[in-house]
């Protein structure tokens, strides 16, 4: 017997799935949140936020903010499975997880 595991990303403000969700952190009254958006919703909560962003203070950056981008063992960056994408006409977003789709379509190719 044969199993298939699927995990499946899901954009926590609209539902919809995607490849391209990420978790994004953020605090309030001292109370800490996280939330899964594509990078679109990602986009409008930051610029709800910018006014107040840009005129608050920084109180220190959490250890997950202060970590290097995290790369693959054996793999790509994102940024380089971003600019092979572009270069073999595949859509994919400037920022965000990049879906799996293309990361398949790059190990085939390669």
């Amino acid at each position: 017997m044969a199993q298939k595991i699927v995990t499946v990303y899901t954009d926590d403000l609209t539902g919809t799935e995607s490849g391209e969700v990420q978790t994004h952190a953020f605090s309030l009254d001292g109370v800490h949140y996280e939330i899964d958006l594509v990078s679109d919703n990602y986009d409008k909560l930051f610029e709800a936020l910018a006014p107040f962003i840009s005129s608050g203070r920084k109180v220190g950056r959490t250890k997950a903010a202060s970590k290097p981008p995290r790369q693959a063992k054996d793999g790509p960056s994102a940024e380089q499975l971003r600019a092979w994408a572009r270069e073999n006409n595949y859509p994919v977003n400037d920022r965000g997880r990049v879906p799996a789709s293309i990361r398949e379509a790059y190990a085939k190719a390669n």
